[in-house]
């Protein structure tokens, strides 16, 4: 799977920027890596994993197939839009659609880029997009309880728990919170989700800084860093404008470039990584001499589950799963060597996968 993030954020704050370069590495990649662009504003980028090229070198593997993170760049939202202002509605149904919010904030002064509020306070910013996301979501709840309730009312199980769960909701946004907020029992997650409330969403922070801050952050990013501290969420500094210059370099040279920046990794890694984290996700790998892949599952997930990202026919026979440590794989030189110093495990159905998990999976035709 890999995850769907939407990019959101005021006019000007360098969201567009971040997202064109991120793109434009994907297309770097593309000798290498599959990409593609979906629509104008929704592009791919393969997940950076050193692991995957440690493993086809051994499996000898003629392919290399990286897991994808796609990114929607959202257009700029400002106050307002919950009602129609700017591009409104239209953009509002897109962050729907995403898994998680990475929400660009502008946490660098830059005198030639003038900011839609007047003056640069990355919280302020964010209490602004997150208040029109709720006034959006207060109005999708309120038009839909009417008729749950008339079906509650004739005794309808699963309209009764909707109008609860949706009245719920409606108080946490009333009082000036977003969704995600609410109390709620592990068994109503599923029908949480299925509201489709965009502040129900987790949110990651993206602070966008000039390129002096690139490695350490600032005062702005260091605020938003509490912010999230405090929220649970997760907060990332990136230079967006480093990150545009990263891409137009050849591979050869960004080593380089990043050192002179004072950094050891592109703000794509760290941005990737933080999404992860936000959303639980981990990976497992096939490796063959075919090709040597990655694939991306919620942590938690059990073995027939993650064998179904491959194909549904692989959960519905599954047998077993052929399991290797991707450390032992390495030590003992691949499948052949881990399985003579009795390192390949056979797990049934129970077995919950573990990140970086070199696998096999037997299953019923």
């Amino acid at each position: 799977m890999g995850f769907k993030c939407g990019i959101v954020g005021l006019p000007n704050v360098g969201k567009s920027t971040l997202f064109n370069a991120l793109t434009q590495t994907a297309l770097a990649q593309a000798a290498n890596y599959p990409f593609c662009t979906i629509e104008p504003n929704v592009g791919e980028v393969a997940v950076p994993d050193t692991r995957l090229n440690e493993l086809a070198r051994i499996a000898q593997s003629k392919e290399i197939l990286p897991t994808k993170l796609t990114f929607v760049d959202i257009a700029g939202l400002v106050r307002g839009a919950s009602k129609g202002e700017g591009l409104g509605n239209q953009f509002l149904a897109h962050i729907r659609e995403v898994d998680a919010i990475a929400h660009v904030l502008r946490c660098f002064e830059d005198s030639d880029i003038t900011h839609v509020e007047g003056g640069i306070d990355p919280l302020r910013d964010a209490d602004t997009v997150e208040t029109e996301l709720m006034l959006a979501d207060l109005d999708s709840l309120e038009r839909r309880i009417d008729p749950l309730q008339k079906k509650a009312k004739g005794g309808d199980k699963e309209a009764i728990a909707q109008v609860d769960l949706i009245q719920r909701a409606i108080k946490v946004l009333s009082d000036g919170k977003p969704a995600r907020t609410m109390q709620r029992k592990p068994e109503e997650e599923s029908a949480f989700q299925m509201l489709g409330l965009m502040t129900g969403k987790p949110v990651l922070y993206v602070c966008n800084v000039d390129e002096r801050s690139a490695a350490k952050g600032n005062a702005f990013s260091d605020k938003v860093f509490a912010k999230a501290k405090a929220e649970g969420a997760v907060a990332v500094v990136i230079s967006a404008q480093i990150e545009a210059e990263i891409s137009t370099l050849p591979p050869t040279e960004r080593t380089e470039f990043l050192a002179s920046a004072g950094l050891e990794e592109p703000g794509l890694d760290r941005l990737i990584r933080a999404g992860y984290e936000l959303l639980g996700l981990i990976t497992y790998f096939t490796a063959g001499p075919k090709e040597a892949r990655a694939w991306t599952i919620t942590e938690g997930t059990r073995a027939p589950q993650a064998a179904g990202v491959i194909h549904t026919d692989f959960e519905k026979g599954f047998i077993r799963a052929e399991t290797i440590d991707f450390k032992d794989y390495v030590a003992l030189g691949g499948e052949t060597g881990a399985r003579d110093a009795g390192k390949l495990r056979l797990e049934g159905k129970e077995y919950v996968v573990k990140d970086g998990d070199v696998l096999h999976f037997r299953f019923a035709n």
